[in-house]
Order: structure tokens, then C-alpha cells, then sequence
């Protein structure tokens, strides 16, 4: 059903999963024409290396039979944190709006498009907002006092012969680091390390690539805890994988412009499938123990 044609919509909040970070939840509010309102739930895999998909979303966040509009942002929920808060009734703030959610920043959004397009719909309503501010009844005084705040947060570029002896050595050590905290570390602009990292052949910042590794690494060591008590042959098997994903990861530290290997991919996939079924079951679970209580 195409909302944007029957439905406004008066509310919006997306959580995102506290321990895999690519599961995303979000409960929409929308105003019928009779005047009702109505609740969707939505639950979509933000995958790293490839297109986001919407997966099919059992009613999780609702069973604890809360209002939407009393959720706040940075608000947690079980293993969902609150990352964005919408209420069309509240003026909404640019600062609010986090880069994993701004279509112009992530274009991968486009491929779910029952939350992008919400998402377009405030981010219009922001830009009309911040357009139609009354800036006119700012003193002269508080103008000169917003430059001044402005110019003194900006930060001086650094100088040329510095960005010259960055070598990749020094990027390596902060691969494990999302790309903005690395050129805070680096104390050059998010522009220049960019162009360093195309100077070096780095096509994308490995962070993601190697915090996913990282991810699996950490599951698979729990795995083979649990196998050694039961299956010494599957335990072995496990650890295997595990050196392979371990030899891999410091390949890409070496070689950050290498992509994660296929097989390690399939295998990633399998393990988000083994998720979600897991969350599905325990849900359904829930609800009947609920239903029966």
C-alpha cells in the first residue's frame, strides 16, 4: 500500500540493535483520512558490502504495548537503541538527524524505499522549517556573537608539508576507526585523508570490513567455547574458520583496498539468517506465552 497517497505521516522512530549494528527497526505513525491513526512496524538488514533489504517484521518493539510518541531519542529498548525521533507536531533539528539516515550521505537507503521516503518527507519539512526562520528578529549584536561562535570552532587546515609526510603506516594504525574519528586523529580534514587514501590506492576506508571481521571472529570464538564441551570435532572445525577469518582480516590491514572474500560473505549472510530466525522464533514464543498467561 502506497502511504504517501492515503496516509500522512505524524510520527517516526528508528531504533538500531545494540549487538549487530546493521539490524535497523523503525515504527511509523500515520494519520488515516477518517482521522485514525495507524502503527508500522518495519525491521531492515543495513547491509555493510551490499544493498539494504527489508525483511519481514514480526511485532517486536509493540509487544510492551507502549505509546510511539512517548519514545525519545537515545531511549533503549532490550537490544534497541532509539537513533532518530520524529513527531510532526515538534519543530525538527538538522543536528537530529544522524548520517546513517540522510539519504544525500547513504544513497543505499534508496533500496528501501517505505523508509526512505519517510525519511525524504521530514527531511522536506526540515529544509522548509530552517527556511522559513525568522532570523530578521536576531539583533545585530547576537548576529556578530553567532559568527564569532562559528569562526572560532573552525578548525585550521593543516599545513602542506604535514599532509605530505603522512604515510600509509600511519593510516593503518586507525583502520579500526570510522573515517571521521581517524582524520580527528590524523588532525587533517575528512577531504584530505580521502585524497591520501586514493594517493595510496585505498578505494574505501576498510573500517567496515574489518570491524564485520571483527564481528564474526568474536561469534566464532564463543561458538568453539560451546562446541568444546559437546563436539570436539565440530569445535575444531570452528576454530579453523576462525584462524581463516583471523588471516584474512590482517590481509586487509596490509592490503586495504582487498575486498572480503565470497565465501566469507556467504558465510556472514548465513549467520544474520541463523539471527533473525533465532529472533523470530523467540518472539513467537513470547507471544504465545503471552496469549496463554
Amino acid at each position: 500500500m502506497d502511504f504517501s497517497q492515503d496516509y500522512s505521516l505524524t510520527a517516526l522512530r528508528i531504533f538500531q540493535n545494540t549487538i549487530n549494528r546493521e539490524f535497523i527497526r523503525s515504527l511509523h505513525v500515520y494519520r488515516l483520512k477518517d482521522g485514525t491513526d495507524k502503527e508500522v512496524e518495519r525491521e531492515f538488514l543495513f547491509s555493510d558490502d551490499g544493498p539494504y533489504v527489508e525483511m519481514v517484521a514480526n511485532p517486536l518493539l509493540r509487544l510492551d504495548r507502549f505509546r510511539v510518541l512517548e519514545l525519545f531519542e537515545g531511549q533503549v529498548i532490550g537490544v534497541w537503541h532509539c537513533i532518530f525521533a520524529f513527531n510532526a507536531h515538534h519543530s525538527p533539528h538538522l543536528s537530529r538527524i544522524p548520517s546513517l539516515l540522510s539519504i544525500s550521505r547513504n544513497p543505499k537507503l534508496k533500496s528501501v524505499p517505505t523508509l526512505a521516503n519517510d525519511l525524504q518527507l521530514i527531511f522536506k519539512l526540515i529544509s522548509r522549517t530552517a527556511d522559513e526562520e525568522p532570523l530578521q528578529f536576531l539583533s545585530e549584536e547576537k548576529c556578530r556573537m553567532i559568527k564569532a561562535s562559528v569562526m572560532a570552532k573552525k578548525k585550521k587546515r593543516a599545513a602542506t608539508e604535514d599532509i605530505a609526510r603522512i604515510a600509509l603506516e600511519d593510516l593503518v594504525k586507525y583502520f579500526d576507526l570510522p573515517i571521521a574519528e581517524a582524520s580527528r586523529n590524523l588532525k587533517v580534514g575528512l577531504t584530505v585523508l580521502k585524497r591520501k587514501c586514493r594517493e595510496f590506492g585505498i578505494p574505501r576506508w576498510p573500517h567496515r570490513k574489518i570491524k564485520s571481521l571483527d564481528s564474526l571472529i568474536r561469534n566464532l570464538q564463543e561458538e568453539a567455547e560451546r562446541q568444546k564441551q559437546e563436539n570436539e570435532d565440530a569445535a575444531m572445525a570452528v576454530a579453523k574458520r576462525q584462524k581463516m577469518l583471523e588471516r584474512e582480516k590482517e590481509s586487509i590491514e596490509r592490503k586495504p583496498f582487498m575486498e572480503i572474500q565470497s565465501e566469507t560473505k556467504r558465510f556472514r549472510q548465513d549467520v544474520f539468517k541463523r539471527r533473525h530466525r533465532a529472533r523470530a522464533l523467540k518472539t513467537q514464543g513470547l507471544r504465545v506465552s503471552q496469549a496463554s498467561a
